[in-house]
C-alpha cells in the first residue's frame, strides 16, 4: 500500500485537525510523515526526514515529528532539541508506548491522533502560546520524499 493512501481522506483530516488542535496553544509545531517502507533504522530515517522538512528550523527548537512507514508499520517519535531538554526523560518512550498500544489494535488513526496531542499537551507545558506565534511550519501530512 502506498503512503498516501493509508488514511481515507477523514481520517487525513483528524489527524490535521489533532494537530492544529495541539497547536493552539503553543508555539510548538507538530508534523507527522508517511512513507510506504523504510530499510535500515526507523529512528535514523525520520531524523534524516526531520531535517529535510525543516523542522530543525522553528524558532525554539520545538517541533516533533511522528513518522510511519506503513508497509513495515515501523515508526517513530522524535522531537527537536529545544523540546528534549524539557519533557522528562521518559516522555517519548511512553508517547510510543501510547501510540504502539493503538497500533497493536490496528487503530492507526488513533494512535498518530492520541500521540499528537499528548506531545501538544508537553509543548503547551513548556512552550505556550504568545501573542505574535505563528505557525512556522505546515500541518498538512507529508509523504514519502526522495533521498
Amino acid at each position: 500500500m502506498k503512503a498516501s493512501e493509508f488514511f481515507t481522506r477523514e481520517q487525513q483530516e483528524r489527524i490535521r485537525s489533532a494537530i492544529k488542535e495541539a497547536e493552539l496553544d503553543t508555539s510548538g509545531e507538530i508534523r507527522v510523515h508517511l512513507e510506504t517502507s523504510v530499510s535500515g533504522d526507523v529512528l535514523d530515517r525520520a531524523a534524516w526526514i526531520f531535517a529535510k522538512v525543516g523542522m530543525h528550523k522553528t524558532e525554539n527548537r520545538n517541533g516533533v515529528l511522528i513518522y510511519l512507514a506503513v508497509g513495515n508499520k515501523k515508526f517513530a517519535v522524535i522531537g527537536d532539541t529545544g523540546i528534549n531538554s524539557k519533557v522528562p526523560g521518559d516522555f517519548w518512550d511512553r508517547t510510543r508506548e501510547l501510540i504502539q498500544s493503538k497500533f497493536r489494535e490496528e487503530k492507526y488513526t488513533e494512535g498518530i491522533v492520541e500521540g499528537i496531542l499528548m506531545a501538544g499537551q508537553q509543548l503547551k507545558e513548556f512552550f505556550p502560546h504568545k501573542r505574535d506565534d505563528v505557525n512556522e511550519l505546515p500541518d498538512d501530512i507529508s509523504y514519502n520524499i526522495p533521498e
